[in-house]
């Protein structure tokens, strides 16, 4: 990712090799080679892609640099909103001691684009009689660094799939399908992903994922073949860590030549879904063997979501930790935002203690400013529409959840809590639906306990007792479940007739939290008044609550 950066910022300047200068302003210098802005020699802790601006700017002091410029070389045009542009800029000024006020260093041409108003000088390093220069030196062909591929945002390049054996119609696959994946990779706002122009130069029987992983500068490779035996075309995708080569998950898929269309969508939707649960883990795995003081604002955020989805008091207070760390080392980092909101939602939902009203008002605020870093950001939406649940305002919840959904249709968690609030509000074939859906998106969820458990109180609406009570049961004992899950499965299986099996999760349920009453149940899940809401008030009832 690293790579990535610093090739866009080099090229910029047109120098072979920009590891021969140095260039200062004032008391700050900008090393290429070392990929760092120091403040009187002192590293200063930036983001890669707010370095990678400040180097673009510095080495243009001669004229404006565009908006389109910018996305086009920072985010490898991708579309960039205006406030993402403007997050990104204002923490670019805050490391160089500058802000939007001032303008001392950074100038801005409103409407237009941004240009770097301070004296900069430049010094050759490591040449014989090396000094300060005024204009860039003679291009140095020795080799670039190797970046570190544990910092920063995740990255992956798709490459295109490998042809085995007999040529036919299946053979477009092999290039269809990868841009396909690059299209929907490119949903997932938290990973970067190479653009299709980059990433296909490397075909062919040769091309292996860890050598053009390591060449593009990104983290993670997605390779595949294509392989035709008769009438059954077998396709084979592999995502490899681009740092140790190591497998990080792979899929063998098998059709008839007449099933092709078929294919490519269970393929796409089969690989996005389990690239969007395997990278995280896999950034968690990397991040546990690293101090906290190391981490940097990523990697902090994907340690933190292991923690979060835990639901247990400990580790959402260290989930929240980890958010804040990551916040620190990037101010606009919405989707530590997200998750630390996710914190607060947890903490009133869950009911740890403290004051319920101040945890919800402060998981919608930090919701609403990582709305504002990033407007199309699903989680940040997402985070907007839970907050909305906890106050009862089911439909204003509904909507923000169908946000974050048509900003990114694959996004599991935002389907799930659509279903499960379309639950509370008395729509129960819709929501039943929507978490059907959420678990054929996700079935390695980390939440997958709860779709389950939800769709277990809309059986209960649609009139199916024994159905949910098996569900109920189901869920309840899921990795991850936590009270809440024991409840529900005690609550149907009492609707189900089944006395001694809600006797048994009535007691887990007790044993995690002896003072749960229907009151506390129903402030965690706010039905709207009705016929949805009336078993469950009886059961809950029946059973002591």
């Amino acid at each position: 990712m690293h790579d990535h950066f610093m090739k866009i910022a080099w090229g910029n300047a047109g120098l072979a090799n920009p590891g021969a200068v140095i260039y200062r302003c004032e008391q700050l210098e900008l090393d290429p080679t070392r990929f760092e802005l120091r403040d009187e020699g002192e590293r200063v802790h930036v983001e890669p892609q707010v370095l990678s601006l400040l180097l673009l700017l510095v080495q243009n002091p001669d004229r404006m640099v565009s908006k389109d410029e910018l996305v086009e070389k920072i985010w490898d045009g991708r579309f960039i909103s205006d406030s993402a542009i403007a997050a990104r800029m204002k923490a670019a000024r805050k490391a160089i001691g500058d802000d939007g006020k001032a303008q001392r260093l950074i100038r801005t041409i409103h409407g237009k684009g941004f240009r770097f108003i301070g004296q900069v000088s430049i010094e050759a390093t490591g040449l014989p009689g090396a000094a300060v220069q005024s204009a860039p030196q003679p291009a140095d062909l020795s080799p670039m660094p190797v970046p570190d591929l544990r910092q920063g945002r995740p990255s992956i390049a798709v490459l295109p799939f490998r042809l085995v054996g007999e040529s036919g119609p299946h053979d477009i696959i092999a290039d269809a399908l990868p841009e396909e994946l690059i299209g929907d990779l490119a949903r997932l706002r938290w990973l970067f992903v190479i653009a299709r122009g980059s990433s296909f130069r490397f075909r062919g029987p040769d091309a292996d994922g860890l050598t053009a992983g390591r060449a593009l500068g990104v983290r993670y490779c997605l390779t595949g073949s294509v392989e035709r035996s008769g009438q059954e075309v077998v396709v084979n995708v592999t995502l490899v860590d681009a740092g140790d080569g190591g497998v990080v998950w792979s899929e063998r898929f098998r059709g008839g030549l007449g099933e092709l269309a078929q294919m490519r969508a269970e393929i796409a939707t089969s690989t996005l879904n389990n690239i969007a649960v395997e990278i995280p883990a896999n950034e968690v795995r990397l991040a546990r063997g690293r101090p906290t003081t190391e981490l940097d604002s990523w990697s902090a955020f994907h340690l933190g979501l292991d923690h979060m989805y835990r639901f247990n008091k400990a580790d959402n207070a260290q989930a929240a930790q980890l958010f804040s760390h990551a916040l620190e080392r990037d101010p606009y980092f919405a989707r530590a935002m997200g998750g630390l909101s996710f914190t607060h939602f947890q903490d009133a939902f869950l009911q740890y203690g403290g004051d319920a009203r101040a945890e919800i008002e402060m998981a919608r605020e930090l919701a609403r400013r990582a709305v504002e870093c990033d407007r199309l950001d699903p989680f940040a939406h997402f985070n907007l529409g839970r907050s909305s649940w906890l106050d009862g305002r089911l439909e204003d919840s509904i909507d923000w959840f169908d946000r974050a959904t048509a900003i990114s249709p694959s996004f599991a968690q935002g389907v799930y809590n659509r279903g499960i609030v379309g639950v509370l509000a008395g729509k129960g074939e819709k929501g039943d639906r929507d978490l059907a859906t959420a678990i054929e998106l996700s079935p390695l969820d980390p939440m997958s306990y709860a779709m389950h458990s939800s769709r277990a109180l809309a059986q209960v609406q649609l009139g199916n007792p024994e159905r949910a009570a098996d569900l109920g049961a189901k869920a309840a004992l899921m990795p991850g479940a936590h009270k809440h899950i024991d409840l529900v499965a005690a609550i149907c299986a009492h609707l189900a007739g089944k006395k001694e099996e809600a006797a048994s999760w009535l007691a887990r349920m007790r044993g995690r939290d002896p003072e749960m009453s229907a009151e506390k149940f129903f402030r965690s899940f706010p039905y709207a008044p009705g016929p949805a809401r009336e078993p469950i008030e009886r059961a809950l009832r029946e059973l002591g609550l």
